[in-house]
This record gives structure tokens, sequence and C-alpha cells, in this order.
């Protein structure tokens, strides 16, 4: 069953009880340098593969993008 969350600042629905490492799979973001806040607080990497969603998170992700 989905649930909503915000995520950069518009509504999007995901799988019940998604990780935030799930939800990087679910974007394509995979392997790429991203930053994730959540509720206003910054999520550390580490946390992603346990950290579950609530309905009505406001989620931001940001990626590096590699200049030169």
């Amino acid at each position: 069953m989905p649930m909503e969350i915000v995520l950069n600042g518009e509504r999007r629905e995901v799988p019940d009880g998604v990780t935030a490492a799930g939800l990087i799979e679910l974007l394509e973001l995979g392997g790429k340098r991203v930053a994730m806040e959540v509720n206003l607080d910054i999520l550390p990497r580490s946390h992603y593969p346990q950290h579950q969603f609530a309905p009505g998170d406001r989620v931001e992700i940001v990626h590096a993008i590699g200049g030169g």
C-alpha cells in the first residue's frame, strides 16, 4: 500500500515502509553522490539502509554534479 511523502517540494507516492536507501534506488540515483534531508534534518548516509519514512515526511534530495 503506498504512502505519500513530500519529495523536493512535490507530493509523491512511495511504497509503505520504504527506506532512504530504497528511495534512492526508486529514483535511480544509486551510485551517485547525493545528500538527503528529512524534515529539515540531514540524514547521514550510514542511516539510509534503516531509515524508514513516515507518511507526510518532507524529503529533500540533492546530488552533486562534478565539474572540471
